[in-house]
């Protein structure tokens, strides 16, 4: 085989990851990637951008675009994160539908199978989460979703018992285009390191906090520094809303506050792999999820947002 040959069979490709919030798709990411790069809970809209995930292998590169789900966008914030699951899908080579069976099928399936009926590339189906549905359940749903024949594929998976990761990962390298990567082979992701600081902080409010309060909260940082003895001090606001939010996110006493705190500091340094000081400020911040100016600065550079 000549140089010609060999360098064209690699494969390049970008794969967008789609769905309803809260269907797996950043736990997908992480177990396709070997690494968790995208924050993960239990509460829908927990993605805000596209997450960008790079791995490289052998067979060359694959590149996952993480959107955040698609909902009925209330805020200017939520209309941003429906337009960046809009132009992942736009822009893949590989298009995946994840559908958490779980949840029974409605209205908002429906107009998931509209929106990848747009995407001009293969399409692959995965159905997460089946370790919570029996077979006979199972079933009649994979028979619907065929009967569309939208789909390359359907692969029923269970994400977090990383059952069924392998295949999916298996046909994305099949379906993927030839070509040569595009990034560095050692690079996990695009994104700046102190933007996913401020994603990791975020995932601690998102555990520490209940249902309604992590919609309306965002992390921002204001100090980095790094000190000569290896410790890195991180200065960080979290965005509240409404003062009611505020007192919440403090705690009585500023026990809540520091729960998130110890819990973010731990969870960083085994990320960092170094000593960190974190200090943690809630700020009100009005209406701020309506704020072009200060969604686009959150977007691009949360460490770097003039909040007045």
């Amino acid at each position: 085989m000549s140089d010609r040959e060999k360098k064209s069979s690699k494969k390049y490709g970008t794969v967008a990851l789609v769905g309803r919030p809260n269907a797996g798709k950043s736990t997908l990411m992480n177990v396709l990637l070997s690494e968790k790069l995208a924050i993960v809970s239990n509460k829908p809209q927990t993605t805000r951008h596209r997450l960008v995930g790079i791995l490289s292998e052998a067979r060359g590169q694959l590149v996952f675009y993480d959107t955040p789900g698609v909902h009925k966008p209330q805020h200017q914030m939520n209309r941003n994160m429906v337009k960046a699951a809009q132009e992942a899908l736009a822009d893949a080579d590989v298009v995946c539908l994840i559908v958490d069976v779980s949840e029974p099928s409605g209205s908002g399936d429906e107009y998931m199978l509209e929106w990848v009926k747009r995407a001009e590339v293969p399409r692959i189906l995965i159905l997460n989460k089946v370790d919570k549905v029996a077979k006979p359940k199972l079933l009649p749903r994979i028979a619907e979703y065929a009967a569309t024949n939208l789909f390359e594929e359907i692969v029923p998976i269970s994400a977090v018992q990383e059952d069924g990761t392998a295949t999916v990962l298996d046909i994305l390298w099949r379906l993927a285009p030839e070509g040569e990567p595009q990034y560095d082979p050692d690079l996990l992701t695009v994104h700046p390191e102190r933007f996913l600081v401020t994603e990791r902080i975020r995932e601690k409010i998102l555990e520490q906090t209940g249902e309604e309060l992590p919609y309306s909260t965002a992390v921002i940082i204001e100090r980095w520094e790094e000190r000569e003895d290896g410790l890195l001090e991180i200065g960080a606001s979290i965005l509240a809303e409404k003062e009611n939010q505020k007192k919440i996110l403090v705690g009585a006493g500023g026990a809540r506050i520091k729960a998130i705190g110890t819990a973010a500091r731990l969870d960083l340094e085994q990320y960092l792999e170094r000593k960190v000081f974190l200090d943690l400020n809630v700020v009100h911040a009005k209406q701020w999820r309506e704020n072009r100016r200060i969604l686009a600065q959150l977007e691009s550079a949360p460490w770097d947002v003039d909040l007045s």
